[in-house]
């Protein structure tokens, strides 16, 4: 299908320098239908939006799960540190009562830390 020209284009569509690209859509004009569904559908919610969830999640809870996980960050960190409120002292202390308790399951031939990962070599 041909592609229709102005005399303001090239053979390819671009527009010719000097050209300012005519008005254009005017202002608003795509976005009406977007902004009236918001409008009935935010109106809609204000009457029925409460008791509308209630009924999803005690009839549908897949459903109501789902729309949870939709509306939930792509990347949700939750970063629980109770070492927050430790002294500089305290943290140590935890620190070599974690490594006393790991150190049993790290130490495979020698001394400990050293040798992590150094098990008996085997045959691939």
């Amino acid at each position: 299908m041909p592609t229709r020209r102005t005399p303001a284009q090239d053979t390819r569509g671009r527009f010719l320098p000097g050209n300012d690209g005519g008005m254009g859509r005017p202002k608003g004009s795509r976005n009406k239908l977007g902004e009236a569904f918001l409008a009935d559908l935010c109106a809609d919610w204000q009457e029925h939006g409460p008791a509308v969830i209630a009924r999803v999640r005690e009839q549908r809870p897949q459903d109501y799960l789902r729309v949870v996980a939709l509306i939930m960050p792509k990347d949700f960190n939750v970063n629980v540190n109770d070492n927050l409120e430790l002294t500089d002292d305290q943290l140590i202390a935890r620190i070599r009562q974690l490594d006393a308790a790991i150190r049993p399951f790290l130490a495979t031939e020698g001394d400990g830390i050293a040798e992590v990962g150094r098990g008996k070599a085997t045959a691939h």
